[in-house]
């Protein structure tokens, strides 16, 4: 059993994790599904859902960044019967496994240790769990392929993957990306007033303009990824002084039906932006020193 200190933490990682998954869902993403419209065969309920059957496994003590990959997919399996978070889960594990570990200020350089300790057990697990979802546009790799057994530990085989998905490049990067674009907006965008909705849905545009989407890279070539990035450069640019992103909401609704008519979802970049919003409160939270209203707010 748990330590209740543990079990206490984890509860509150858990939290801090469906309401990251439920945030992003409220926030108007262009081309990826959100309160204003389903898309792509899928609707909110769908990753309501998914974010509901995963959080127990971000949120149980001693079970590593392997084991909480596989049992969040395999449970999202069971309660949805499709792929809809794989990314988000494979972002969240290293978070929740180095909430339970970091001190006030610490969750950075506790990830890293996080992940420099992954090993050859977390890869056949992460392996497994990414065979489960079978994710659109999942193929061959020369080196340390997915439905091979695995040969060296999960950071190694994700830094191999770094240049052709953005997922793989946070975990060789220390997520990087999510610290310093994701976080970084959604404090910016926090202090300047904004609902926390709009607040992701800034974030998510960052993300969309700074950095080719692997995800849309996989199914439709490097080509339309980086054409993707530069049409979401204006608006981008358009952002910070109009002050109010809310403002917005016609340019990036009519984005939003123009990418699902193509069938294009940036789901990396909703992915990254999910675990923004998860680092941001696993922060704040820390730096409460675990007040309940610390880890809730």
């Amino acid at each position: 059993m748990p330590e209740p200190a543990a079990a206490s933490r984890g509860e509150r990682i858990g939290a801090a994790y469906l309401a990251a998954c439920r945030v992003e869902l409220r926030a108007l993403k262009p081309g990826n599904v959100h309160d204003y419209a389903p898309g792509h065969g899928m609707t909110v309920a769908d990753f309501e859902a998914s974010a509901s059957a995963s959080a127990p496994s971000m949120a149980m003590p001693g079970l590593g960044v392997g084991t909480r990959i596989l049992e969040a997919v395999r449970q999202t399996r069971a309660a949805t019967g499709t792929n809809t978070n794989l990314g988000v889960v494979l972002l969240a594990a290293p978070l929740a496994e180095a909430a339970f570990e970091a001190e006030a200020g610490a969750l950075c350089p506790t990830l890293e240790s996080v992940l420099d300790r992954l090993d050859l057990a977390d890869a056949e697990q992460a392996f497994a769990a990414i065979r489960l979802a079978n994710p659109a546009g999942l193929g061959d790799s020369p080196r340390h392929d997915v439905r091979e057994p695995a040969r060296v530990g999960l950071r190694q085989a994700m830094a191999e993957a770094r240049n052709r998905d953005r997922i793989a490049e946070q975990y060789a990067s220390g997520f990087a990306d999510v610290f310093t674009i994701g976080v970084a907006s959604l404090r910016d965008e926090l202090r300047r007033g904004v609902d926390e909705a709009w607040a992701a849905s800034a974030t998510y545009l960052r993300f969309l303009a700074d950095l080719p989407d692997s995800h849309v890279a996989r199914k439709f070539g490097a080509a339309a990824a980086e054409s993707l990035r530069r049409r979401a450069q204006p608006l981008a640019a358009r952002l910070f002084p109009v002050g109010d992103p809310a403002s917005l909401r016609p340019d990036l609704l009519q984005l939003d039906a123009a990418l699902k008519a193509e069938g294009i979802n940036p789901g990396t970049t909703a992915d990254l932006t999910v675990a923004a919003l998860f680092a941001r409160r696993l922060e704040d939270a820390l730096a409460a020193g675990e007040s309940l209203l610390g880890w809730m707010a």
